[in-house]
């Protein structure tokens, strides 16, 4: 892991790169993003209902293999779930498209 990796992990996708406090907020709900261009970080899923995080995600980033690209990540069938606030599933690294 190298050192802009390390900064990204613990954070939340899509918190501005200067937010003083970019981890997670209390009382909400997180799916940690494993692998990929992403790997470390935490995305926001608080309100969603179990079909869209069934439905995995298509994130933008510039460190995957295309730049402006999309990172693909979905979670793993059978995964446990945990309800409520804090990291509650994972979501895997499946691929990049442009």
């Amino acid at each position: 892991m190298n050192g802009d990796e390390q900064l990204l992990n613990g954070q939340v996708y899509g918190a501005e790169h200067d937010d003083p406090n970019p981890g997670p907020l209390p009382n909400r709900t997180f799916a940690e993003l494993v692998g990929g261009p992403l790997d470390g970080l935490l995305l926001y899923i608080h309100e969603w209902r179990t079909e869209e995080v069934d439905d995995g995600v298509a994130l933008s980033t510039e460190l995957g293999r295309w730049p402006g690209g999309r990172a693909l990540y979905d979670p793993h069938p059978g995964e446990p779930r945990t309800p409520g606030p804090g990291v509650s599933c994972r979501f895997h690294y499946s691929g990049d498209t442009p």
